[in-house]
């Protein structure tokens, strides 16, 4: 299992009242492997974004990149994390949808947790992918042509979903991994299976 991120620049694309511990730690993990995480948000009031933690607002984080200049090909990868709120304000911004899509379209890693697929919805990638989430969101991702199973963690073609944030820690060991093979691994992936 690779776990050097090294060199990687990874986004992760939030809004107001994304889950404090879904950014925070996977965050660290990511850091602690090497990469450099940078947290992009269309709120630009102070340059912050509020988190939600459980049952009440938690913490500001500070944003690196505005969404409106954030330039999603200089990102190996994208982390969503999850919130009722934040992928809920995500999948109507048309910005958003399209920075997520930019993964998808270039073959790049992408990890989402919890809420989080809501934006996958929007952006129209989950037809003919395999993936969890929080369970209120299956009809959403089975009416998109995607497939809902209940799982820890679940892995397809680059994209890792988990359930809610007791699904961290396997969370954060497949997305490192699936961001340590990045794109050139995933176009394989894709040519062998084509």
């Amino acid at each position: 299992m690779a776990k050097d991120l090294t060199g990687k620049r990874i986004a992760i694309l939030v809004d107001e009242g994304f889950e404090q511990v879904e950014l925070v730690k996977p965050r660290k993990a990511l850091d602690k492997a090497g990469a450099e995480t940078q947290v992009v948000s269309p709120q630009t009031e102070q340059g912050q974004v509020r988190g939600w933690n459980m049952k009440r607002w938690g913490k500001f984080v500070a944003i690196d990149v505005p969404l409106e200049s954030a330039d999603p090909s200089t990102f190996d990868a994208l982390l969503l994390p999850g919130g009722v709120m934040n992928p809920d304000k995500l999948r109507i911004n048309p910005k958003a949808v399209e920075f997520v899509k930019h993964f998808f379209d270039a073959g790049k890693p992408v990890a989402a947790i919890c809420h989080a697929p809501w934006t996958l919805v929007e952006a129209d990638v989950v037809k003919g992918r395999t993936l969890t989430s929080w369970p209120s969101l299956r009809t959403d991702i089975r009416n998109a042509g995607g497939t809902w199973v209940d799982q820890e963690v679940v892995t397809d073609n680059g994209l890792v979903t988990s359930r809610m944030p007791d699904d961290i820690r396997a969370f954060n060991k497949k997305m490192i991994e699936q961001f340590a093979e990045g794109e050139p691994a995933m176009r394989q992936r894709e040519q062998r299976i084509a």
